[in-house]
């Protein structure tokens, strides 16, 4: 009867692991899907988002903690009821942060592209993938910091009742 168990035993652990290594084989990267894209680490959606100066998530800690943003705030205009003055000033913000967003994001663009032909083209070294993913890092941060800006500089635009209307109206809060 030990000898019967053990053969069952031992030939659940062998179809087990021979189940295993075929799945691995036949497993396909996550990644598989990303190979046509022109630059590997950015989808075509990420590059069209970077070069159009789109928020992307940047400036969340900010839309989730009471500083709306340009953009919202102009599309819920008439719910906030903005005056001519502050809707003026924060279309003068969303103008400003758009036009750096859009050069930042070139520039996170183009060192991501200068990143992929290093690897493309076999030219990848430890001194050079280190020397961009710093600066592509630091450009990525000066973005995030240009939609972060616009957030605050937007709230100063609105009354506090404002800001409280807009996360109701974002769903935010439900007060």
């Amino acid at each position: 009867m030990r000898v019967l168990f053990l053969i069952v035993v031992l030939s659940i652990m062998v179809s087990s692991a021979s189940a295993q290594e075929h799945v691995g084989h036949d497993a396909h990267s996550p990644y598989a899907a990303d190979t046509s894209w022109t630059i590997k680490a950015l989808s075509p959606d990420d590059v069209a988002g970077l070069l159009q100066g789109r928020g992307m998530g940047f400036a969340r800690a900010a839309e989730l903690n009471g500083y709306p943003g340009p953009l919202h705030v102009l599309e819920l205009s008439e719910e906030l009821n903005l005056s001519d003055m502050q809707r003026g000033a924060v279309e003068q913000i969303r103008g400003a942060m758009q036009a750096q967003a859009q050069a930042l994001g070139a520039q996170v663009v183009a060192m991501e592209e200068h990143l992929d032909a290093l690897f493309a083209d076999a030219r990848a070294t430890p001194d050079e993938v280190d020397r961009m993913t710093m600066h592509a890092a630091e450009a990525k941060g000066r973005l995030r910091a240009v939609h972060l800006r616009a957030h605050i500089v937007t709230r100063s635009a609105l009354t506090t009742e404002q800001v409280a209307l807009y996360d109701r109206l974002r769903g935010y809060t439900t007060d």
